[in-house]
């Protein structure tokens, strides 16, 4: 499955259960890991839990093997690796905690506002 592909049936899965706040981030610039990291919130560790297991569900249906999984127990941030893609679901405290999203977006963000001083 193309990784386009493989991001929208992760954005499918998490949407199907109410998921908050679905970002999709190309890092391919970045990293060597993954080429794209989709980041959702749960509004609880139930919910977190559903959404991750909702995406490793519709993974599997459509062929695609899950490298790993963390955090499923808890609740609190799962992050599920499916090669191209990783998708992370965490509480909205966990998510602005770790802020993720300056993390891998911000690089070129902070470059472009020192030039411009």
């Amino acid at each position: 499955m193309q990784t386009e592909q493989l991001v929208e049936l992760a954005i499918a899965a998490l949407e199907d259960l109410k998921a908050q706040d679905i970002l999709p981030i190309d890092v391919r610039e970045k990293t060597s890991v993954t080429d794209v990291m989709v980041i959702a919130s749960g509004t609880s560790s139930r919910q977190v839990k559903s959404l991750a297991e909702n995406v490793l569900m519709k993974a599997k249906e459509n062929g695609v093997k899950p490298l790993g999984s963390e955090g499923l127990d808890s609740g609190e941030w799962a992050l599920l690796d499916l090669g191209n893609v990783v998708v992370h679901v965490m509480q909205p405290a966990t998510r602005q905690f770790y802020d993720l999203e300056r993390l891998w977006q911000g690089a070129e963000q902070s470059r472009a506002h020192h030039s411009q001083e």
